[in-house]
């Protein structure tokens, strides 16, 4: 449509589209922007919820605080290792389930929809479910390792600070993989077969076909799922919260599910909100980093 054809339609016609969006912008403001913006302000002071008369403005004295606080450091070093491990495991996972439920076998269309069933289930009966898996005195993985001689006792995995933290990645990387294996399997039937065949009659190896014709066709797939699981692994802490609580010790602290400690349970709502605006600007540079990559990698 030609900005002539434009102008020549009717206001009411013009205005259509923006007097539909708005409730869906309103919202968006309401439940997204507007406590955005109030833990920015809440940020630079000192609000502790159990001495509401006390609401001072302290500048950047909480930001100071977690620079000098050695917990924020082990909270966003554990975070790196959250997210460098799920996210790369969900995706190896998601993407070879999603490779064999594209094949052609029998029983496929159920195939295709039970391995959505760790996406649709709730965190919490998630988190649940693998506690019992991981109990130390009637867990079935210690009971199975023990069947097997792989070990010669019960391994409290989420009472161990040194195994802690690698279980709940475990819970999470098979919570998540259906997402990459619905999303790749969604790219894997959009590639023509054609190119298969005429592959194949140049005498290409499948190991070729999958390096040459199969991930540069899920390249766009890949990064954007990619860049969405990392959002949402960030930001995930149910499934931390409800299986350890962060513990023991701070042996599973990320740095959201720190800020939501310090705010909800510690009531400190101006600390909370400054190491969750500290998080919000690192996750935002990842972000703005991984799309200027992903362009110049597309083009």
């Amino acid at each position: 449509m030609s900005d002539t054809t434009a102008h020549q339609m009717p206001l009411s016609r013009r205005i259509l589209p923006i007097v539909m969006l708005s409730p869906a912008v309103l919202v968006t403001l309401a439940i997204v922007f507007i406590p955005m913006v109030q833990a920015l302000w809440m940020s630079f002071h000192d609000y502790v919820l159990f001495r509401p008369n006390n609401f001072d403005w302290v500048g950047l004295k909480n930001y100071i605080t977690a620079v000098n606080d050695p917990v924020f450091w082990t909270s966003l070093r554990q975070t790196a290792i959250w997210i460098a491990i799920t996210v790369p495991a969900q995706m190896l996972l998601g993407l070879v389930t999603a490779l064999l439920l594209n094949q052609t076998f029998p029983w496929r269309g159920l195939a295709r929809a039970l391995v959505i069933i760790p996406w649709a289930l709730p965190s919490v009966v998630i988190a649940l479910m693998w506690v019992w898996i991981y109990d130390s005195n009637y867990g079935v993985l210690n009971d199975l390792l023990l069947r097997l001689d792989l070990i010669k006792s019960s391994i409290p995995w989420l009472a161990d600070p040194d195994t802690a933290l690698y279980a709940i990645i475990l819970t999470l990387t098979w919570q998540g993989f259906p997402f990459f294996a619905v999303m790749i399997l969604a790219g894997l039937q959009s590639i023509p077969s054609s190119y298969y065949e005429a592959a194949s009659i140049d005498g290409a190896s499948p190991l070729r076909q999958f390096l040459h014709i199969t991930l540069p066709g899920l390249s766009g797939v890949l990064m954007t799922a990619t860049l969405l699981r990392v959002i949402w692994v960030a930001n995930s802490i149910d499934v931390i919260y409800v299986m350890t609580g962060g513990g023991p010790g701070y042996s599973s602290y990320t740095l959201p599910l720190y800020a939501f400690v310090e705010a909800r349970t510690g009531l400190n709502y101006g600390y909370g909100s400054a190491l969750a605006v500290c998080f919000t600007i690192m996750l935002l540079g990842f972000v703005v980093l991984y799309l200027r990559r992903a362009g110049k990698n597309i083009t």
